[in-house]
């Protein structure tokens, strides 16, 4: 039955025994191909579980829920986005990158669907964001505009600022992170914009870049990513987790010194995504 955006399926008798790509592909009508696509998303629940091994086995009584399509849509894979240039010059761009796309490294990368859009073949991400984060992403034109950069990138002139959703009241309106990762020295700046009893909206300015830094210090103190399956809770203690599309991670801010151009700066911001506001909203923090 349809409860919410969300989908509610329980495995009768005859179903027992199906894996879950399987079942999935009968269930909503999809090839194998694109059930396989839903799972790789991590948004599919069984017994509130995150689940998305495609060969897990079902059995009778199990619930499996995943988010409603939206209307006229499915799982296939769809055309490569048109991606959106916040700040460009002859040596950079920032794009505000989308969500579910690696940055670099690929084909279907940012990287790779902006030198088809601006038939720019040596364009280069200068940094990485996660698949699923969205926001700031500097790419240069150049090898030597990309060297310049990722070597500004090593010191602590880039100023880096996320805005996260995460899960629980965050109590304090401004505090600092810096426990250790992988060894290395990390640090997160905090500030409160807005909470509740179940969620709360932050800033986070990062002094370094390790590997998860947000998402793993956030995860360390409880109060995960809403929507991060990697370093989050495992399960959906509230049912509207099971709506969260994706990690609430956003890079709302980027600003650097420009690499090629001395006293120049390379500035951009990019808006909250609508997928970003709408769980803004699902945990009473919208506007």
């Amino acid at each position: 039955m349809k409860s919410g955006t969300v989908l509610s399926f329980v495995v009768s008798k005859v179903e027992s025994g199906l894996c879950l790509q399987v079942y999935l592909a009968s269930k909503l009508s999809l090839s194998k191909r694109a059930a396989k696509n839903l799972l790789d998303t991590k948004t599919v629940w069984v017994n509130r579980r995150c689940v998305w091994m495609a060969h897990h086995v079902l059995r009778h009584g199990d619930t499996v829920e995943v988010p409603a399509p939206q209307k006229g849509k499915n799982s296939e894979p769809a055309a490569a986005p048109k991606i959106r240039v916040l700040v460009e010059d002859e040596h950079y761009l920032i794009a505000d990158k989308p969500s579910g796309i690696v940055s670099a490294g690929e084909t279907g990368s940012v990287a790779n669907i902006l030198q088809m859009q601006f038939g720019e073949p040596n364009l280069k991400a200068a940094h990485r964001l996660d698949r699923d984060t969205t926001g700031c992403l500097l790419l240069a034109k150049s090898d030597a505009a990309f060297d310049a950069a990722v070597a500004i990138f090593k010191t602590r002139r880039v100023s880096k600022i996320y805005h996260v959703i995460v899960y629980g009241r965050f109590e304090r309106s401004v505090s600092t992170l810096q426990n250790e990762l992988d060894g290395k020295r990390a640090v997160s700046h905090i500030n409160r914009e807005s909470s509740t009893k179940d969620a709360s909206f932050l800033k986070v300015r990062i002094e370094t870049g390790r590997t998860h830094q947000i998402r793993r210090h956030l995860a360390a103190i409880r109060h995960p990513v809403l929507g991060d399956r990697e370093h989050g809770f495992k399960t959906a203690r509230d049912p509207r987790l099971l709506t969260v599309p994706r990690q609430m991670l956003h890079a709302s801010g980027l600003e650097l010194p420009h690499p090629m151009v001395p006293g120049a700066t390379l500035k951009a911001h990019s808006p909250l995504p609508a997928d970003f506001r709408r769980c803004l909203q699902l945990f009473d923090m919208g506007k």
